[in-house]
């Protein structure tokens, strides 16, 4: 007799990003490249029942930051790595070190910078 092949469990992913000086820890069922060009769709965000008496604050800031989202877009240049991970972790933020000084330089997208066009001259 047979055996029945054993049911594979839906990946978890890991995605780490950087938003407004914060460094975002989230894991969730489906991560891809969704339609929107250069952007990284993140869907079904998994937030723990811990059911214990202890709280994290940055996990509960990121549930009611995410309450009633269903899917979100991450844009390409933001997202620092993707990880498939065995199970699912402690969803966070971090506050990004910040550089000396009071100027906070504008995110600009990694990829080509457009020097190959030819000069003007």
């Amino acid at each position: 007799m047979r055996k029945p092949a054993p049911v594979k469990a839906k990946p978890i992913y890991r995605v780490v990003f950087q938003s407004q000086g914060n460094v975002y820890e989230l894991y969730a069922r489906n991560v891809g490249q969704g339609a929107l060009f250069a952007f990284v769709e993140v869907e079904d965000i998994l937030f723990g029942n811990r059911g214990g008496v202890l709280v994290d604050p940055s996990e509960e800031k990121l549930k009611s930051e995410f309450a009633g989202v269903k899917r979100t877009y991450i844009p390409l240049h933001a997202v620092v790595r993707i990880d498939e991970v065995e199970k699912e972790g402690v969803n966070k933020i971090v506050a990004a070190a910040s550089p000396q000084g009071n100027v906070t330089p504008f995110p600009l997208p990694q990829g080509p910078s457009g020097r190959g066009k030819p000069g003007r001259g």
